[in-house]
């Protein structure tokens, strides 16, 4: 049996919900979804909102609540990633969908001292909705959440109440005194990926300064989207968000 069809609302304060915008044009127009059609709703919150369609109208339609439910989806541990926004859409388009199917709960993008690329609101709106649609396509129930800092030093400072705070560059020696910073992860974690131009020592130095240890992602030169989904994937096994996964009887699918 295929899973029901999923969407996002703003809010669910009551058993009627109108779904409207482009949430309502894929449902309608794509779907064909029509009275009676059985979906969920996610309002971030992480429940999930069993319902069905009571009316269609031209613009929206009514869906009437009939349960709902903590999703069982999310990591239990938060994961943010700092990600250096890159000149091509696509590849920040790939970051953004594959660390939300990895469960990170914030992608913060940033520009540093050797990026070349800038972030406008009509940018940042086409990553919420790569966000929001990955996180239908993989069963999360919230989507993570998509902000942009103008420098790296107020992404860093951004996450300053994470426990683990992580910082990726090509120049760090993974046979340093703090080179073991991805074992034995334990509590909420921020991830540093620089962009194209990846990271200067300055740089570096001030991250240290703000409580962030250095890593390496092994001798070879990876590409920032590469990076960006290695760290994610390294430290959300050491947290054990796999495991978590399987022992909770859900089994992940592979979908194209």
């Amino acid at each position: 049996m295929s899973e029901k069809k999923r969407f996002f609302v703003k809010e669910i304060t009551d058993n009627e919900v109108t779904l409207t915008g482009e949430e309502f044009a894929h449902a309608r127009t794509v779907l064909r979804l029509n009275v009676g059609s059985e979906i969920v709703l996610l309002d971030n919150s992480g429940r999930e909102y069993d319902g069905v369609v009571s009316s269609v109208e031209k613009r929206q339609m009514t869906v009437h609540i009939i349960g709902s439910y903590l999703g069982e989806r999310e990591p239990s541990t938060e994961v943010r990633l700092l990600f250096g926004y890159v000149k091509n859409a696509d590849k920040n388009e790939f970051v953004v969908q594959k660390a939300t199917e990895l469960g990170v709960k914030e992608i913060a993008l940033f520009c540093s001292e050797y990026s070349s690329a800038y972030v406008n609101e009509n940018k940042l709106e086409r990553l919420k909705k790569i966000a929001q649609e990955s996180a239908k396509q993989c069963l999360r129930s919230c989507a993570p959440e998509i902000t942009y800092y103008p420098t790296l030093q107020s992404a860093l400072e951004s996450a300053k109440d994470c426990q683990n705070k992580l910082f990726a560059c090509e120049f760090f020696r993974s046979d340093s005194p703090d080179g073991n910073a991805l074992k034995d992860l334990h509590g909420s974690c921020a991830l540093v990926v620089g962009s194209e131009g990846g990271f200067s020592h300055a740089e570096f130095e001030l991250a240290k300064s703000l409580g962030y240890q250095g890593v390496s992602l092994g001798k070879r030169i990876l590409r920032a989207e590469t990076a960006a989904v290695a760290l994610a994937s390294v430290v959300m096994y050491q947290l054990g968000n796999f495991n978590n996964v399987q022992s909770s009887g859900f089994h992940p699918r592979l979908q194209g």
